[in-house]
């Protein structure tokens, strides 16, 4: 052992037990989304202003290239087939690469935040996040969300936050999330019944 391990109480069987992170680092990620999301006003001083299509594409490229890291498993962890959700993820991540769109179609941060969250008294051992396939109560402290569109469709918000800031739609079933907003029914006016609205 060398001095650090002695000096920090580190022993060959501590090292042996602590895992592979469970997903990869996407600070680059992280970085290059902030030069394509230009829907934060802060952020950007023109309000006009789109973002470069190489920037798109590196965007989407980085987190396809990531989600095939988190793939390098074996088949038969990660499913294979037709049926392996991140392999079709990856594959839509690479077309939008190669045909960058002109506007980020992602969600915004306060959807994000409003997504409901899943105590974890309610997660069975079972259950796993259908992008990592890590079992949720492997994690110490899980923060799992729902999606808005079915109730079975839980993820790692870890996992479920990079593919959300680049489409607005669930992975599982291709679902739209972010809702049109309908508009607001005419007033009614009880008054009198005729109202003409080319008088305000």
């Amino acid at each position: 052992m060398s001095g650090y391990d002695v000096e920090h109480n580190i022993s060959e069987k501590d090292e042996a037990s602590q895992h592979a992170p469970r997903r990869p680092d996407l600070s680059t990620f992280f970085s290059q989304l902030e030069l394509v999301d230009t829907s934060d006003p802060d952020a950007h001083t023109n309000a006009h202003a789109v973002p470069q299509p190489e920037n798109m594409s590196a965007a989407f490229r980085l987190l396809a290239n990531a989600f095939e890291m988190m793939r390098g498993r074996p088949a038969d962890e990660a499913g294979s087939g037709e049926n392996d959700l991140l392999a079709n993820m990856i594959e839509v991540l690479r077309q939008n690469a190669d045909d960058p769109p002109t506007e980020l179609k992602g969600v915004p941060d306060s959807f994000l935040d409003e997504l409901e969250r899943v105590p974890k008294k309610e997660l069975k051992p079972a259950d796993t996040c259908p992008i990592c396939v890590n079992p949720f109560l492997e994690d110490e402290y899980p923060l799992v969300v729902q999606l808005p569109c079915h109730k079975d469709h839980r993820f790692d918000l870890d996992c479920i936050r990079p593919w959300l800031k680049l489409n607005s739609t669930c992975p599982l079933d291709r679902k739209e999330l972010l809702k049109k907003k309908q508009p607001p029914p005419p007033p009614e006016d009880d008054d009198d019944g005729e109202y003409d609205d080319m008088y305000a």
